[in-house]
């Protein structure tokens, strides 16, 4: 690990360095059959901006992208969907920050992959490639999973990653 890299003559991406610089996704594309399981509504995803410490940077890409303008948080995340072209795109601004909070999409794959620290929001009927009843994975030594304990419950998810986000603030990782 990593086994991808950007490539070399990507720019990259400025970010703060005086903050925690989270890349976040919260919804999967809605040609996946099952791309409800992979959504959470900005409505319940918003709370984790709230965390002290944190510049906030969305790696959303598509329609669920303007979710952050319906609910007007372009002072508190930075769009970046917009000038995301291509995977080259993303992994440089990957490479950047300090770590993703995706739901189970390509980005935190692709976060993985390029052995960035990344933490995967999974639903209660997870596909098969997480195996059950386990907080990492096997696949991606920097990936820490949260699962719903119920089906449909983003709620307890979205609390235990900000409680593990505001923690990881504080010790100042």
């Amino acid at each position: 690990m990593p086994y991808l890299a950007p490539p070399a003559e990507h720019p990259g991406f400025d970010f703060p360095a005086d903050r925690l610089n989270v890349g976040v996704v919260w919804s999967g594309g809605d040609k996946f059959a099952r791309w409800r399981d992979k959504a959470i509504d900005m409505a319940r995803f918003k709370r984790l901006f709230e965390v002290p410490g944190c510049a906030f940077h969305s790696l959303q890409v598509g329609p669920r992208e303007k979710d952050l303008k319906v609910h007007r948080l372009g002072g508190r995340v930075q769009a970046l969907g917009g000038g995301l072209k291509d995977f080259a795109d993303t992994a440089a601004a990957i490479q950047g920050l300090d770590l993703v909070i995706s739901v189970d999409t390509a980005v935190c794959h692709l976060a993985g992959a390029l052995g960035r620290p990344v933490w995967t929001l999974l639903p209660h009927s997870a596909d098969f490639r997480w195996l059950r009843q386990r907080q990492d994975s096997p696949w991606y030594p920097g990936m820490r999973l949260f699962r719903q304990p119920v089906p449909g419950d983003w709620d307890s998810v979205l609390e235990a990653v900000r409680a593990a986000l505001a923690a990881r603030v504080t010790a100042g990782d």
